[in-house]
């Protein structure tokens, strides 16, 4: 199931001068390819898109587009941003079927910071990485890998192979088991350390 529907246009015009009378319009050039089919060339609005874009999770996303009644499941797979007024010029988008597999960047959640034993001592989450790029079904894009810190202690290191991953998603890095998160010692954490075990060696 998509998560959003796009009204589109095809256009027979490229280049420069047709994109700006496109955007002049309250348009935003786009197109779509892939699926072993010629690319179409098409229009979408404007404010539709840059709501979408600024919401987050464009990139990682079904759609569907609606091409003056035919319907299209697509991703996003790159947009180019105005340098200076930051807002979208073009769109590029990928069909999808059942059998797609793509690579995409998919947010990291960890939960259970409050029940993490290295939290309550004092530790600090360190978060390595906030996205991993994983390959999976286009149909079947993860909201989020999670992690749980629930038994995670200071001086954890959270990896990859840690994380419980959907069926039929793969992380891209598979010559080492990369680090996500650690639990870092607070300030002053290894001399207290110290004092105590020379207290208990007295």
């Amino acid at each position: 199931m998509a998560d959003f529907e796009f009204k589109a246009e095809r256009r027979d015009r490229v280049g420069k001068g047709a994109a700006r009378a496109l955007r002049r319009e309250g348009k935003i050039p786009a197109v779509i390819y892939g699926d072993k089919k010629e690319p179409l060339a098409i229009s979408i609005p404007f404010k539709e898109a840059e709501l979408q874009i600024k919401k987050g999770g464009f990139l990682s996303h079904i759609i569907s587009i609606d091409v003056e009644g035919e319907k299209v499941r697509v991703i996003p797979r790159d947009y180019q941003l105005d340098v200076i007024r930051d807002f979208a010029t073009h769109v590029d988008f990928l069909r999808v079927s059942q059998t797609t597999r793509i690579t995409v960047g998919v947010h990291v959640k960890f939960i259970n910071e409050e029940d993490c034993p290295g939290l309550k001592r004092g530790g600090a989450l360190n978060i390595v990485r906030r996205e991993v790029e994983v390959q999976c079904p286009a149909t079947e894009i993860p909201e989020a890998i999670t992690v749980d810190l629930k038994e995670a202690d200071i001086g954890d290191s959270i990896h990859i192979s840690s994380v419980t991953l959907p069926n039929g998603v793969t992380p891209t890095i598979t010559d080492r088991d990369f680090t996500i998160a650690t639990i870092a010692a607070p300030a002053g954490y290894n001399e207290q350390a110290e004092s105590e075990s020379e207290e208990e060696e007295e």
